[in-house]
């Protein structure tokens, strides 16, 4: 089933709505390795660095 330009329309309008954006750099070679370690664990990237933050945030 094609994606529909609707649909894509429709999905980024939500994500506009649901969602807060962040911006992480990295020096080169790292986004390498932070891939590697997520896909490790069967995460994806944003999962990974998201279950990080929350563990951090949940112990103070």
């Amino acid at each position: 089933m094609a994606y529909s330009e609707a649909a894509k329309k429709a999905t980024i309008k939500y994500q506009k709505k649901a969602y807060d954006r962040l911006e992480l750099k990295v020096k080169k070679g790292e986004k390498q390795r932070i891939k590697q370690r997520a896909d490790v664990l069967g995460k994806s990237v944003n999962t990974y660095i998201w279950d990080l933050i929350q563990k951090d945030l949940n112990n103070n």
